[in-house]
This record gives C-alpha cells, structure tokens and sequence, in this order.
C-alpha cells in the first residue's frame, strides 16, 4: 500500500505541475499562435512600416549584442587573465549596469548626451557644436550595449574560468608568447560561451522596449517593442489583438531560430574535457598603469557618470536651469516620492515582485526537484517547458497574457501582470534548483529509502531540502528582475496596477523629466546599494 500510494503521490505532484505550465506557459504561447495566425493583417502591417520596424529590431539587437560580447571578451581576458591593478574593484563596478533598469540607465544618458544635456552643454558652449546626440537608432545601439555588456561578461567569464591553464601553458612552452598563447589557445576555446552570450543579449535586446521608447521614438526610430505598444494604446488598428499576435509570431520564429543556430554552432565548436587548472596571470609589464587608467576610465564613464546626470536632473527645479550650489533643491525628488501614482506603483512593484518571487520559488524547486531526482519519459517535456520562456522576447509573453487575461477575467488586474511574471522567470529557480542536484550523488536519498522512508518522502527530507537555499537564491533574483522589469509591464498595465517602472515611463512621456529623473536615481542608488552589499558579503567571505 506504502508503494502504491507513493507512486500515486509522485503522479498527483507530476500532474499538477503539468497543469501549473500548461497554464502559465503552453496556453499563452499558443494563445499568440492562434489569434495570430486567425486573421491576415499583412497589408495593415505593411502600411504601418513593420518592415522598417523589422529592420531595426534585427539591427539594433545584433549590433549592440556583438559589441557586448566584445567588451564582454576584453573584460574577462583583461579582468581575469593579466595582472591588472585594481581588477577586482573594476570588475564589480563594471557589473552595475546589470543592477540599474535600461529604461533608468535612458533617462541618465538622456541627461548626459541628449539635445540639452551635460556633456553637449558643455561641447555647445565651448566649442560650438554638441558631442553627439544619443537620440536615434545609434543611441540606441549604444544604450543596449550598455546594459547588455555584464550579462555577457558573466556568461564569457565563467567559461573562461574553466578553461585549463596548462593549455596556455603547453603554447608557452612550444615558443608560443603569452598573447599569442591566449590568441591561438583561449579564445578559440570561447566560441560557445561567445556565441550563447550573443544568443541570449539578442533575444533579450531584441524586444527591450525601454530604451528605443526612450531614445529611439524621439527621432522616429521604430522598432517592433515600440509598435506593439503604439498599436495597443492608440488603437489605430480594428483588431488590435491578433495584430500585435502576428508581430509576437515574428519575434517568436526569431528567437527559436537564434536558439537553434546557437545551439548548432555549441555543437560544432571544441569542447574540453578533463580536470581544470588555474591560469597563470599575464603579465602587463610596462603596459599595466596605461592599461589600468584605459579601464579605469572606460568604468567610471559608463557607471559614474550617468549617476551624476540623474541627480543633476533630479536636484534641480526644472530643465534648463543652470546647474549652480543656489538652485539646488529636493523638491522634484519629493513632489516624486510623494505623488499617488509612485506609492501606488512602489506598491504594485513590491506585491508583484514578491508574488512571483514566492511562486516561482514554490513551482521551481518542486520542478527542478522532480526532473533531476526522478525517472520519468515526461521529465525532458517538463523542464523543457519550464525553460522555453527563456528564449521567447518579453514582448510575446505580454502579448499573450493581453489575449489569456480577456478570456479569463485577469484583464485590467495586477494579477494579469503577476502571471506573465512567473512565465517569464520560472526558469531562473529552475535552474539554480538543477545545479546543485545534479552534482549531488543519490547515496543519501537510497539510504533514507533503505531506512523505510518512501520515495517521496525521501524526495522531500532530502533532495527538496537540500535545495532550499538554491531556491531560495533563484527567488531572490526574480524578485530583483521583476521589480526592474518594465517591457511586460507596460503592455499590461491598467489603471491602478501600474509598477514602479512604469511610473518613471509615464513622468519621462508627459515631460516631467525632474521628477522622473529624481525616481531613477532612487532606483539606481538602491542597484548600487544591492553592489556594495554583495561586495561586502563577497569580502567577509
């Protein structure tokens, strides 16, 4: 009876999960399919420019995700591989973009390069004629850049981190130099983890709507982010639904064949097996200060100095005035914290946040749990499934929650938005759960079989309590992407549900730009308290 009743429980936790990303994950995407592929709206899309919006997208996306990945490869061999002084410091106040919103890292260049910015200010003054203008398809290659650089560093870093030393080692030996070592020897051996990172800031980039909202649409630059939200808030079109459907098929065929290609060229490229020793650090030589003022000032730049344009903006009375000790004020940042629609958008974020951080740590840990611990034919379904919103834009996730949410009453709710949430970041529980399972032995889940307990007893007293902490870990980062998130957000939002995110959108749209200015910087101080905390933790350890 013990057995049978075990392997009914297994089946009852298998089957409900089935049913929990079937709706959160399987109805949405062939939600989109269906409305999409419903109606012929080609002409319509045609008329709208979908091409040129296409064009843009792929443009955008591609550039400003090569260029990460270049910057991405010179951090790691600069920050990891040579004797750089101060790389420690440099590399964890590089990461910071990842910790700022791009929408808010927008509104900080905005106020550096934009029309009436610092730094054009200055070249204005001075020399006659601006720097540059950031608004435009340029700038806004640059922005994605920005903040798409430290998630490829990530990715490139890690792989560079199992690379053995000896190989570089055994070039040195046959007469090779050290830069030639790692030219002939390390790089080739970072074509995946290139060619993944590459992969993921493109499908990211290439529905971010924040940014090319921000900079692009200013001087007509388009994109398919921008589109889809054109034709859901101005209703220009009759059926605006199975429209923006087909626009999300796009992006969808997009994303699966970035995947695919990544996943073709993975397979091609050389792989190393065997234990991993650690590289010996390059020395720079003469090189090393030139070297270190380079990055030093390549850092502050891209982090420092957008900090200081947001609170130029956000202390001063409203645009335009000259920035001087007497002008000073914190009115905009408190007419900002104050005003209704920040405390009720702070307080859609935070429930939001912790909704899906709660429920994704629930779902993911009892996922991950089953597919690894488990042998089951549906495994591989299952966690492909969890995985799958990985690849699909932000974008087509919204979109399919705007045609979910009429059907079911979650339309016009917060909790419309909490759904598309725990789609979108099922997967990072998921896989910080995998990690640690897959590297721990099933010993001591046999031993507490043998001891009398069931298997889904022994499933729960031992790998789901084992794993707790990695999920708890997946929870804390979803908590953290969802209250930056702004692209679903924004697609899905109803009066009364805004998030903070959209709040800051709304203030920068309707020329507000003080008070928008002084919430950015309240959200990029709070990313770069979240840096110093782990650097703390990182120092203590």
């Amino acid at each position: 009876m013990s057995v049978r009743f075990t392997r009914g429980g297994l089946t009852v936790v298998r089957v409900s999960l089935w049913l929990v990303v079937g709706a959160v994950i399987i109805v949405p995407i062939g939600a989109v399919i269906s409305i999409g592929l419903g109606g012929n709206h080609i002409g319509e899309l045609l008329d709208a420019g979908i091409v040129d919006a296409t064009v843009n997208s792929l443009v955008s996306a591609g550039a400003s995700a090569a260029m990460a990945v270049v910057i991405a490869i010179v951090m790691a061999l600069v920050l990891d591989r040579t004797d750089l002084p101060g790389r420690s410091a440099a590399r964890l106040i590089l990461l910071s973009p990842l910790l700022i919103p791009p929408f808010v890292g927008a509104i900080a260049w905005t106020g550096l390069l934009g029309p009436s910015g610092m730094i054009n200010k200055y070249f204005t003054e001075h020399v006659g004629a601006p720097l540059w203008n950031i608004y435009g398809g340029d700038g806004v290659i640059f922005l994605l850049t920005i903040h798409s650089y430290p998630l490829a560093y990530l990715i490139v870093s890690a792989a560079l981190s199992r690379i053995p030393g000896d190989l570089e080692q055994a070039a040195r030996i046959a007469g090779a130099s050290p830069w030639r070592a790692m030219r002939d020897v390390t790089l080739p051996l970072l074509r995946t983890a290139s060619v993944a990172s590459f992969t993921l800031v493109a499908v990211s980039n290439l529905a971010d709507f924040g940014i090319p909202a921000l900079v692009g649409l200013p001087e007509r630059y388009v994109t398919l982010s921008t589109m889809v939200y054109r034709f859901i808030q101005s209703g220009t079109v009759a059926k605006p639904l199975e429209v923006v459907s087909a626009i999300g098929i796009a992006l969808l065929v997009l994303a699966v064949a970035a995947v695919a290609v990544d996943r073709l060229l993975a397979s091609r490229s050389p792989q190393v097996d065997g234990p991993s020793t650690s590289a010996r650090l390059l020395p720079l030589g003469t090189s090393r200060i030139p070297v270190a003022m380079l990055v030093w000032v390549f850092t502050l730049s891209v982090t420092l100095l957008p900090i200081l344009a947001l609170a130029s903006q956000a202390l001063l009375p409203a645009p335009g005035v000259p920035f001087t000790l007497g002008n000073l004020t914190l009115d905009s940042i408190t007419a900002a914290v104050t005003a209704p629609g920040t405390i009720v958008g702070l307080q859609n974020s935070v429930i939001l946040a912790l909704g899906a951080a709660l429920i994704c740590g629930f779902v993911g840990l009892t996922l991950g749990v089953l597919t690894t611990r488990t042998r089951s034919r549906d495994n591989t379904g299952l966690d492909l499934v969890a995985l799958v919103p990985q690849a699909i834009p932000g974008l087509v996730i919204a979109v399919g929650w705007l045609i979910v949410g009429r059907y079911t009453g979650l339309f016009d709710t917060r909790w419309v938005i909490l759904c598309a949430y725990v789609m979108a970041f099922l997967a990072i529980v998921v896989q910080a759960v995998r990690a640690p399972l897959r590297a721990t032995p099933n010993a001591l889940e046999e031993v507490a079989r043998s001891s009398g307990a069931s298997p889904l007893r022994a499933l729960y007293d031992v790998s789901w309590k084992m794993a707790v902490p990695a999920a708890i870990t997946g929870a804390v980062l979803v908590a953290l992407t969802a209250v930056r998130e702004l692209t679903m957000s924004v697609l899905l939002v109803a009066p009364g549900t805004q998030t903070l995110g959209v709040s800051i959108f709304n203030l920068q749209q309707a020329g507000d730009y003080n008070a928008a200015a002084a919430l950015s910087l309240l959200v990029a101080l709070v990313g770069m308290a979240g840096l110093g905390l782990v650097a703390g933790a990182r120092n203590r350890s």
